[in-house]
């Protein structure tokens, strides 16, 4: 009888020794599971972290504009951009702001030395908008049908440009990586027409020059 309940509580042992070790096991794949997911979360949340800054005078956007964006690809040769713009009054009656999306495409870099680095072409496409009433995307219904042919709040531009960096040493950086000092020459939808379509336009009536910095964060 004694040797019957021996086996007994030895075959209980073995049970809750097994439930322990499965409850075990399954904590461990579990912690396993959600610390991946946490590395994932980290890393998918990383690649919404802003890279860089930039400001931008004139180009079409804004007498002076400024945002932020990512580069990536293999040698982080594609860029996008999100920019606010200031526009002064002008000939209108009061000051504006313009949002600008931008699309950037540097298709090599030449380092010069130790501290700075050619980018001989840099070319791209953007929009910009006015956040203004009086301008629309859509025709008013008060002009004939037709009448206008574009937005006027929305503009389609294309550019091409050079840059030069500076990579500042690791042990003097502070906020920033690096500083890129570039220009554009840009041109948009409305004033590329007109330049096909009206032969007296000089360049400097369709094409603009404009300039910036980029500050690379990381």
């Amino acid at each position: 009888m004694i040797h019957i309940v021996m086996n007994l509580l030895n075959f209980n042992s073995k049970i809750y020794l097994g439930v322990l070790l499965l409850l075990l096991s399954t904590s461990i794949v579990a912690q396993s599971k959600y610390e991946k997911r946490v590395v994932s979360y980290k890393s998918q949340w990383n690649k919404l972290v802003p890279r860089y800054t930039k400001i931008q005078y004139a180009g079409g956007m804004g007498l002076i504009s400024i945002g932020t964006g990512w580069n990536y690809g293999k040698n982080k040769q594609w860029e996008t951009d999100i920019l606010f713009g200031y526009l002064p009054r002008y000939s209108t009656k009061k000051s504006k702001i313009t949002f600008t999306l931008k699309q950037n495409f540097i298709p090599w870099s030449k380092r010069l030395n130790k501290n700075f680095s050619l980018e001989p072409l840099a070319t791209g496409l953007y929009v910009n908008t006015i956040f203004d009433g009086e301008f629309w995307v859509n025709e008013p219904d008060k002009y004939p049908n037709g009448y206008y042919s574009f937005s006027t709040k929305m503009r389609f531009n294309i550019y091409l440009g050079q840059r030069i960096t500076f990579h500042i040493p690791s042990e003097k950086r502070f906020f920033t990586k690096s500083i890129t000092a570039f220009y554009e020459i840009s041109s948009n939808d409305l004033y590329i027409v007109s330049a096909f379509t009206n032969s007296y336009l000089k360049p400097t009536d369709y094409l603009r020059l404009s300039f910036g910095l980029k500050m690379q964060l990381f």
